[in-house]
């Protein structure tokens, strides 16, 4: 608790960028699980080539695709665009992880050169010598705070690696799922014309 409170203001910035953090990951490692993007029962239809007997709903990234191909049987730019756009709300909040891995660390920077400003600023002109208590309170600042910021923001830039990682993975199988789809369903176009 001493951490915190020798922080000064600057915990309170550090705690909110933390909370956010966590809820962040929490949230997306929810909405990004398997079941949520690409079921098993929608992989097992798309390596059968079975588009029509895939069980498609909207609770799930790749269900909303192909209900968006069944409804409309869209041109191929069309289901491009659908695809980008269901992709994207995949990355929905990741950004904000980017955000705080670049401000934590610079507002315990910031803490760090107030706590030194403090320290520096506690020196007497007759004597020469640091007062202790502004000494000791300085340092514990600078310290304190440059560990909070760091404490922030590596889980954060360990999650956000994991979650662009694991966002580009399921990206990959999705285009490759829709190509699969598309290619099907123009193979059908040729044999029925």
């Amino acid at each position: 608790m001493d951490l915190l409170t020798n922080a000064g203001i600057f915990a309170y910035p550090l705690l909110i960028f933390s909370l956010v953090a966590v809820y962040i990951m929490v949230e997306r490692l929810i909405v990004l699980r398997d079941s949520a993007v690409i079921p098993e029962n929608l992989i097992t239809a798309l390596e059968a080539g079975n588009e029509a007997g895939a069980d498609a709903d909207h609770r799930s990234v790749m269900g909303r695709i192909i209900l968006f191909l069944r409804d409309r049987n869209p041109d191929p730019d069309a289901v491009s665009a659908f695809t980008d756009l269901q992709i994207s709300r995949m990355e929905r909040g990741v950004f904000m992880l980017e955000i705080i891995v670049g401000a934590a660390p610079l507002v315990g920077l910031l803490g760090t050169v107030t706590g030194l400003t403090h320290v520096f600023g506690g020196f007497s002109i007759e004597s020469g010598l640091p007062d202790p208590g502004v000494f000791i309170a300085g340092i514990a600042l600078a310290l304190n705070t440059t560990i909070l910021g760091l404490a922030v923001a590596i889980p954060s830039l360990i999650a956000h690696a994991f979650l662009v990682r694991r966002i580009d993975a399921l990206a990959a199988r999705i285009r490759m799922g829709v190509e699969c789809l598309t290619y099907s369903s123009r193979a059908v176009e040729k044999e029925s014309s």
